[in-house]
């Protein structure tokens, strides 16, 4: 995210976002109902308040897909911590210069570190 609160995901974090349940729009939506940003959307008032409950229900069953692991005990302490670790360092990237022939060996590690995290 630049300065001026307009959303500019690097490589490495559109590479995240498409593996992730979310689009980049409705990460720029969410980033935007938190107030880290002030993205102004080119759409309808009716698209973009559908997009924000699309949003929102996501960002729900995400939250409820968690809890519901975590009380299984199919997501362990180490999980959520190696989890943590992972988004420490995405903070850390967000607005930091990646060489981008460093872009792929990033991607690479996060990659093995959530396939190892969800080995069932």
């Amino acid at each position: 995210m630049s300065e001026d609160g307009i959303v500019n995901f690097n490589n490495i974090l559109r590479k995240i976002i498409k593996k992730s349940l979310f689009t980049e729009r409705q990460i720029e939506i969410i980033l935007n109902r938190r107030g880290l940003t002030e993205n102004k959307f080119n759409i309808t008032k009716g698209a973009y308040y559908r997009q924000v409950s699309q949003s929102r229900n996501k960002l729900m069953a995400l939250f409820y897909s968690v809890v519901l692991l975590r009380g299984l005990e199919v997501l362990l302490p180490k999980d959520i911590a190696v989890m943590s670790r992972l988004a420490e360092q995405v903070t850390v990237i967000k607005d930091g210069d990646v060489f981008p022939e460093r872009e792929d060996q990033v991607i690479s590690v996060i990659d093995r570190l959530i396939r190892q995290t969800c080995n069932i």
